[in-house]
């Protein structure tokens, strides 16, 4: 999920519930074997590759799984799925935009299920376009601002990032988030590394222009109450949306 900075804050503190790594390892081997599919089998040719896997990998994917998802990917190992990028606009709570991005077998089940998470969760779908433009491809790299032999600070990350196409560092207090043009993500990526800099993950994502400001938890619990239904759902990747919520409404949900 990719809301405001608040939002995205939240989300990187909380470590993932036992009971959905499972749901999350498979989205995240998926991401893997599609990539495998669509550029080869070799991250260093593959840079789409090298971040699914380091993404992978960061979330603690054994290795085994990432690597029998690159084979079926690449067709080195049969199993592969047909896998399908479909991406549904909508509306939940208060007027937030979404854009609910799929990676399915079966765009018939997937349309389907996203449809009655809406429906029944305070949203509504929406005609494509009608959304989309509300937001904009940007390349989002995650750097942990807690290293092994440092602690990151944002002059760290702007001195390595902003020759290299760095836009914005919005500090997210235990990590920074570097924004660039979709175009300019591997080389961020690659000068933070350089620098010796480490990272949670980089991908291209969705930036809202603009953000619905949720003031009051009943209409903040609404959206997250939706949010955690459509990620849960095995077909859903990625999940955008532009509100943020108010340090202090965040805390009354947390309680």
């Amino acid at each position: 999920m990719s809301g405001h900075s608040k939002w995205a804050t939240t989300k990187h503190k909380k470590a993932v519930v036992d009971a959905k790594r499972g749901k999350l390892f498979a989205k995240l081997i998926k991401n893997v074997e599609v990539a495998a599919r669509m550029g080869g089998g070799d991250p260093t040719g593959n840079p789409t590759l090298y971040d699914a896997i380091q993404k992978a990998k960061k979330s603690s994917v054994p290795n085994d799984n990432i690597d029998r998802a690159v084979k079926r990917g690449s067709g080195a190992e049969s199993g592969g799925a047909d896998y399908q990028t479909i991406m549904y606009e909508g509306y939940g709570p208060s007027g937030v935009a979404m854009l609910i991005e799929c990676l399915t077998d079966n765009r018939n089940r997937a349309a389907m299920e996203v449809r009655t998470a809406m429906t029944r969760n305070g949203g509504s779908l929406a005609d494509p376009g009608s959304v989309s433009f509300l937001f904009h491809r940007k390349g989002v790299v995650v750097v942990p601002t807690e290293q092994d032999d440092r602690k990151v600070t944002e002059d760290d990350v702007l001195e390595a990032t902003l020759d290299a196409g760095a836009e914005d560092v919005n500090d997210l207090g235990e990590a920074f988030e570097v924004i660039s043009e979709a175009t300019d993500l591997v080389g961020v990526r690659t000068a933070l590394q350089a620098a010796g800099l480490d990272y949670d993950s980089a991908e291209a994502s969705f930036v809202p222009d603009m953000v619905v400001q949720l003031e009051d938890a009943q209409s903040a619990g609404a959206v997250l109450r939706l949010i955690d239904v459509l990620e849960d759902l095995d077909d859903v990747q990625n999940l955008f949306a532009n509100f943020d919520v108010p340090d202090d409404v965040m805390a009354s949900l947390d309680d």
